[in-house]
């Protein structure tokens, strides 16, 4: 059986994170080891992150992204539990966002081909055997967002998310011939987005 790494991609609320969790206990019941994890990491670099979105301390969108890049490359090169030693291990690595989320966040704010540019190393060293982009409209993000949760972050308003979205979407366009990836309509049932996720992952010839 061989193992993967598969990036979840979607604005907030799109339901992404419960569809790794569905992935995960589905590839685990079929005998997978699987890995899952997240970016903001829970590293160092992944707290400071969540301080800047939850308001504790201020930064500049260019020292944001960079900050980004930073984790993302401990996240991969870690000694202990680097996505490259698990993948190495054999493990079937399930990351909730990845550089997609950086090419289509900070986009808004700084150019694109600088994100991509900065993210470079990252896609050199582990590009996704698949990206799945769960597509939302941004109303309805919003909308769950704010049933959801008691507050919001940096990046959770209606006008950033809206043009967050047109990013990814600019972003898959741009890299659609160097990148493996998915899009499925977020506005769907649980299940459903779950069968069109594995029907995504028979495509690619991962399952």
């Amino acid at each position: 059986m061989k193992n993967f790494f598969v990036a979840f991609e979607g604005i907030d609320g799109s339901g992404k994170s419960t569809q790794v969790k569905r992935l995960a206990h589905r590839l685990e019941s079929l005998g997978h080891r699987v890995h899952v994890t997240c970016e903001p990491t829970t590293g160092p670099i992944g707290r400071m992150i969540r301080d800047i979105f939850t308001g504790k301390m201020p930064a500049d969108q260019h020292t944001i992204a960079a900050l980004f890049v930073a984790d993302r490359m401990e996240h991969l090169l870690n000694p202990q539990d680097g996505l490259l030693k698990l993948l190495q291990e054999g493990y079937t690595v399930i990351s909730d966002r990845y550089y997609f989320s950086s090419y289509a966040y900070h986009s808004v704010h700084v150019p694109m081909q600088w994100v991509i540019d900065c993210n470079a190393r990252a896609a050199e060293l582990l590009k996704p055997d698949l990206n799945v982009f769960v597509d939302i409209h941004p109303e309805v993000s919003m909308d769950r967002i704010q049933r959801g949760r008691s507050s919001t972050e940096l990046y959770e308003n209606l006008e950033n998310l809206t043009q967050t979205r047109a990013m990814y979407l600019e972003a898959i366009q741009l890299l659609k011939h160097e990148e493996k990836i998915i899009q499925i309509d977020g506005s769907l049932t649980e299940d459903e987005v779950s069968k069109s996720v594995w029907g995504g992952l028979q495509d690619a010839g991962l399952v």
